[in-house]
């Protein structure tokens, strides 16, 4: 295990926010999670209390014991943000100084690096490109998540939550978030980063990167396993098995908002349009690692095959 070239592939200009990103994510999402739970408990005191309710609002922080209701903008909230802002001027003076900035000689058109990589921002992108066709990676996706977090105000009818952090009442949003943005964006600018080697092979941390190195696995057309021929029988098999992906995923993704009292009547708040693009965003959601399975475990390159496009 050549655990030395994995020091070198983190230790990276490059690939320094990578490695803090796998390091600050986690925390933070455990520390909102842990003030969520914290807000909670006192929800539960004051369902439980209706005197403590007429004084006291659904925050923990302000109402310990000595501090005032209320926290002015000033002096309270500009200070902080005053010194997180000399504070992040600092680091990132650190950063600059000690880091050289990761510039490379000019591009040769006979001479190609390999592996050759996105910023590390559009590694999850680069990652997408190995399941999908680049029409589907490079444009379909990449506008459903810009037009899914524009649609989001617009889709979600739950009137709490807001100006506090929960997990009670905010179970569905908390885990779409988990799900679609640490697990799925995340991970797969982790994975571009650290184990897509020479020719976007991959290689598992502490494996050396042989440039030589040789992989005869075949991906084949999911109806290739069958042995469908004919352009017609083709593209009505994969539209069969593509519609039925949608179908179990659309009732899937309906049972597990309808789990509890609670979700149900949030979705009874929505019309048919907001339920529509819910099911749109989330089996597209899905369909990713539906698609990663597919193409890393049994190696299908494509379920659905027409001559104008391959899903």
């Amino acid at each position: 295990m050549d655990w030395y070239q994995l020091w070198e592939i983190i230790s990276l200009p490059d690939n320094v926010p990578i490695v803090l990103l796998m390091i600050m994510l986690p925390f933070y999402t455990w520390y909102g999670l842990r003030q969520a739970f914290a807000n909670d408990r006192l929800i539960a005191q004051l369902e439980a209390d209706p005197e403590m309710a007429k004084t006291h609002h659904r925050k923990t922080q302000p109402f310990k014991k000595g501090w005032p209701r209320e926290v002015h903008v000033w002096p309270y909230l500009l200070r902080i943000e005053f010194l997180a802002t000399v504070i992040v001027t600092a680091i990132l003076m650190v950063w600059s100084i000690t880091l050289d900035a990761p510039l490379e000689e000019p591009a040769n058109p006979s001479l190609t690096m390999n592996p050759s990589k996105a910023p590390w921002y559009f590694l999850g992108l680069q990652e997408m490109l190995v399941y999908f066709d680049p029409w589907i990676a490079g444009v379909v996706m990449p506008t459903l998540i810009i037009v899914g977090l524009i649609a989001i105000p617009y889709i979600d009818e739950n009137p709490l939550g807001n100006g506090y952090y929960t997990y009670s009442q905010r179970k569905c949003a908390i885990w779409t978030f988990i799900f679609g943005f640490i697990v799925l964006w995340c991970v797969m600018v982790v994975i571009g980063t650290l184990i897509r080697g020479p020719g976007w092979m991959w290689f598992w941390p502490g494996q050396t990167w042989d440039h030589n190195k040789l992989v005869f696995e075949v991906n084949r057309d999911l109806h290739e396993f069958v042995g469908l021929t004919g352009t017609w029988a083709i593209a009505a098999f994969g539209t069969a098995v593509l519609g039925a992906f949608v179908a179990v995923s659309a009732w899937g993704t309906h049972k597990l908002l309808t789990l509890t009292e609670f979700n149900r009547k949030i979705l009874d708040r929505m019309s048919l349009t907001q339920y529509l693009l819910l099911q749109l965003l989330m089996i597209t959601m899905i369909s990713l690692p539906a698609k990663m399975i597919a193409r890393l475990v049994f190696r299908v390159k494509y379920v659905l095959v027409t001559p104008w496009f391959n899903i």
